[in-house]
């Protein structure tokens, strides 16, 4: 497998690989609008001989500009480098957005980020991809300059699905209203989440459904309610996928609290408290409902394994497909 290299701020110039092609954008969720553009840059890469690289931001701009505001990440750093290894890229050039960045002019970034330290022969981005202080850089004045820095310039329009634009925000609002199957057409695969297994209440034992607890970024905004998932435990190749119905909310029938991702994996026996599992969502079940008697849930529960485990049979091979980073 080729090595998917992570190329940050306080990564040596000798170990830039010069004369790369790159992919700008943020690529929150790598969907398939971001495909489109990595696939160019894939093209454009094999054409001139030259490695492809992603070119991304950390932290995500709005949360520079906005830090008041909550985002709904589709992916965070990690997982969005997982996705991108999993394209064909070389690697990915993560540029950290902070006050400095965020204030140099495009000229600058073209001149002193892409030319000088990358050295970059080809740039692909999307119709509506901004830059630079203000945001006036843009994809035109990409096209305008690249005769005379001798590079080449591809801008990929939106990708439409059924008359309608795929982007990061659809998907969020899918994503928030329960639309699976939405999501997962505009992303080419499964929406997951990735954390480590805490401690409950263990109320999952007595009702006979023990449940692996995960608590997902504050500012997740996933519809409360049942969900068929699959899970992948472990890395690389040596990942192991287990099937599961899965419960995201605030438990009105019991505290009401803070939101909580509680997995229950089918046939799995095993303990799995400080282990990071990667959770895939295949389909929504039902919303979330507070029930008067512990055994009017357990009845529902039975109900919602059944109906996950039929939404599972029918997508055997939903996972994300995902690469390696260093």
């Amino acid at each position: 497998m080729t090595r998917f290299t992570v190329i940050r701020d306080n990564t040596p110039p000798d170990a830039i690989p010069r004369g790369a092609v790159v992919a700008m954008g943020n690529f929150d969720g790598v969907h398939l609008g971001h495909r489109a553009v990595i696939g160019s840059a894939l093209r454009m890469g094999q054409a001139h001989g030259k490695p492809a690289l992603a070119v991304t931001f950390e932290p995500h701009p709005r949360s520079f500009f906005s830090p008041n505001s909550p985002q709904f990440r589709l992916t965070d750093e990690t997982n969005k480098l997982r996705l991108l290894a999993a394209t064909g890229l070389a690697g990915a050039v993560v540029m950290t957005f902070d006050k400095i960045r965020a204030g140099t002019s495009a000229q600058d970034f073209i001149h002193h980020d892409l030319i000088e330290r990358l050295g970059v022969s080809g740039i692909a981005v999307g119709y509506d991809f901004h830059f630079g202080k203000g945001r006036v850089g843009s994809p035109s004045l990409l096209v305008s300059e690249a005769p005379r820095l001798g590079i080449e310039v591809d801008v990929q329009a939106h990708v439409d699905i059924e008359e309608r634009p795929v982007s990061s925000s659809a998907i969020r609002m899918a994503l928030a209203e329960g639309q699976i199957a939405d999501a997962t057409t505009m992303l080419s695969g499964p929406w997951f989440v990735t954390g480590a297994v805490i401690h409950g209440e263990k109320r999952g034992r007595d009702l006979g459904y023990p449940t692996a607890n995960i608590r997902l970024d504050k500012n997740c905004a996933l519809k409360h309610g049942i969900y068929a998932v699959r899970v992948g435990r472990g890395q690389g190749n040596d990942q192991v996928r287990i099937d599961g119905v899965a419960s995201y909310g605030r438990r009105p029938t019991f505290d009401n609290g803070a939101p909580l991702l509680e997995v229950f994996l089918f046939d799995f026996k095993g303990d799995l408290y400080g282990q990071t599992l990667d959770v895939a969502f295949i389909s929504f079940i039902r919303d979330e409902l507070k029930f008067d008697s512990i055994e009017a849930l357990i009845r529902q529960m039975d109900n919602d394994s059944a109906a996950a485990r039929a939404a599972l049979a029918s997508a055997p091979d939903a996972f994300p497909k995902l690469g390696t980073i260093d």
